[in-house]
């Protein structure tokens, strides 16, 4: 009987996929291996940033390949990888690599590199003669004092400048200080952490919030105190406790939040918790939660028929790309690799798969530091999240809703369109004032009341005057307030009670209406079985009226998102009237 019978992927499943990526990689090389110039949408950055970018981040799974194989190397990744990093870091190459005082792409690529030359650090660095080490840290010492985004980001600074220390090279202990206690800043309790000062729950705080931390006390624990290392270990622990709640029977984790292309780096702080031991989560389950999400990506052909990762969720599809993002950005899926760090006789690799939460019973919990409620049903395997907390923003913000995080609803077998029109208008799983001329309103920087309960300040947003670049939020531009409007959700099984009630002392125009909208479903053929009902791909999105509502019909649009041609939404719409109360049920 096999050990895996949920995924029936095996460690050796896992380094044959990534043998298979980092080999693939090999014909889009220069020769000296310091560029991958892969094909595709190029990032805001341009080529020679997205060249860099795909050798880091495959650098890092080469490094984790290295470490777990303990150096044995069949394909030569350490003398491969050497020859980029002589010349990405000699000045005199034709393909020398931005400085991360150059180019603030860079500093992010330069975490990856630092972090696969200590994790390979017997069978790579040590072997390298003074000639390349000194270009490598010169290169690399050149984020000693530069100044980082208050996110994540700072990671990336501590990690570098802490193998700049294990060499002998430049370092700051005033620079790993802020970077701590920014890190500490963001977070706000039960082991969730915002990616910033707004209410940024995404992804994120899994692949890197609570990646980095652990792996950076490992590298020079003499950096840490043993209170914060405990620190970090419990609240890893709390979060996989939540995490582990939002995998989909089918292996896909919440779809929701920026950066969706990294895929299956969704499943690092899974491994992270098998690497420390710092999780209450069975390793049967750990292993079934990581081989069901690496799964989920090979069930739909990922990666594609070249062996490469590209711009997009299933198949490419650039739109999911946010401005950062290039050709080479997808790999930082590779951080899903941790657990080829860990030798074959690990338990969490001998273990047997158990199931997930959603495969075991049906369950509702809340994540208020999120501002979720969340929904796991064992008879469709679906997980559904009822958004009252996240928006990428702060209180008061009159942005435009983010379709990524300021949606009502988000699971793990739906999708938020992402074209322009949805970026314009919240047109699905949205509360909204419809206005006769400026179409659907936001309600980005709500004030959240409780669990399920939110009040916002709805406003228009001529999204056509912002021409910056985009990292996930709303867009901005001219805004045109609206009225107050509270609204509150009840989350059973696959259904949503959704109510919602206008200031009584607002000043409406006549024509104006309020519109309920639905759960997304999108597939190159929709069937449409009534005006308030959708489905596709056996599943079905509903909404009901139970009262004040006198239409309900199905917006259908195009191309709006990875998983087909077509997307369909319910939605119901009455006159928008002051002080009256709407309630109707949502369903998936």
């Amino acid at each position: 009987m096999s050990d895996a019978p949920f995924t029936g992927l095996t460690r050796d499943s896992w380094a044959a996929v990534a043998d298979q990526l980092l080999l693939s990689l090999r014909g889009w090389a220069s020769p000296d291996h310091a560029r991958i110039d892969l094909p595709g949408q190029s990032s805001a950055y341009g080529p020679v940033s997205d060249s860099l970018e795909a050798f880091a981040r495959s650098f890092l799974l080469a490094a984790i390949r290295l470490k777990g194989e303990e150096g044995k190397d069949p394909h030569d990744l350490a003398g491969w990888y050497a020859s980029g990093l002589r010349s990405g870091t000699d000045p005199a190459s034709p393909h020398a690599w931005p400085r991360p005082d150059q180019l603030g792409q860079a500093k992010v690529e330069a975490c990856s590199i630092a972090l696969g030359l200590h994790l390979s650090r017997p069978w790579l660095w040590d072997l390298l003669d003074d000639r390349d080490r000194a270009q490598i840290v010169a290169w690399l010492a050149t984020v000693v004092g530069e100044q980082y985004p208050p996110i994540n980001w700072v990671w990336f600074q501590i990690v570098v400048e802490t193998f700049l220390k294990s060499v002998g090279g430049p370092w700051s202990s005033d620079d790993i200080e802020s970077g701590l206690a920014v890190h500490e800043s963001l977070y706000r309790g039960n082991g969730w952490y915002a990616d910033g000062p707004e209410r940024a729950f995404d992804h994120y705080n899994g692949w890197a919030l609570h990646v980095y931390p652990l792996l950076w006390a490992s590298m020079d624990p003499g950096l840490s105190s043993v209170e914060l290392q405990t620190a970090w270990r419990d609240r890893l622990s709390a979060f996989l406790d939540s995490t582990v709640h939002l995998i989909g029977a089918n292996g896909s984790p919440l779809v929701q939040g920026r950066s969706l292309t990294y895929r299956f780096a969704a499943a690092a702080p899974l491994w992270m918790g098998a690497i420390t031991g710092a999780t209450s989560v069975t390793p049967g389950v750990l292993r079934r939660a990581s081989s069901g999400i690496l799964k989920h990506f090979l069930d739909h052909d990922v990666p594609d028929q070249r062996g490469l990762l590209t711009l997009g969720w299933y198949g490419e599809w650039p739109a999911i790309a946010q401005s950062y993002s290039g050709p080479g950005s997808p790999y930082w899926a590779v951080k899903g690799m941790l657990g080829l760090m860990l030798p074959a006789n690990h338990p969490v690799w001998t273990a047997a798969e158990e199931p997930l939460p959603v495969e075991r019973s049906d369950f509702t919990r809340e994540i208020a530091e999120a501002g979720w409620l969340v929904s796991g049903t064992r008879s469709d395997g679906i997980v559904r999240v009822v958004n009252h907390g996240t928006d990428h923003s702060v209180p008061g913000d009159e942005r435009a809703d983010s379709p990524l995080y300021a949606r009502l609803g988000y699971s793990t077998h739906t999708m938020p369109p992402l074209s322009t029109p949805y970026w314009a208008q919240p047109l699905e799983n949205s509360i909204s004032i419809v206005h006769p001329d400026l179409g659907l309103s936001h309600r980005n920087g709500f004030t959240i009341l409780g669990p399920g309960s939110s009040i916002a300040s709805m406003h228009w947003v001529r999204t056509t005057d912002d021409t910056g670049p985009e990292h996930g939020s709303g867009r901005g531009g001219t805004v045109v307030p609206g009225p107050i409007v509270a609204m509150t959700s009840v989350l059973r099984g696959s259904h949503e009670v959704r109510a919602a009630r206008i200031d009584p002392n607002a000043e409406l125009g006549p024509e104006w209406q309020i519109e309920f909208s639905g759960w997304p479903l999108t597939a190159d053929v929709i069937t449409v079985v009534s005006q308030g009902e959708a489905r596709a791909n056996n599943l079905s999105s509903t909404i009901t009226s139970h009262t004040g509502f006198d239409s309900t019909d199905i917006r259908q649009t195009a191309a709006s998102e990875a998983l087909g041609a077509h997307t369909a939404t319910p939605y119901l719409r009455a006159p928008a009237t002051p002080g009256t109360l709407y309630l109707a049920t949502v369903s998936l």
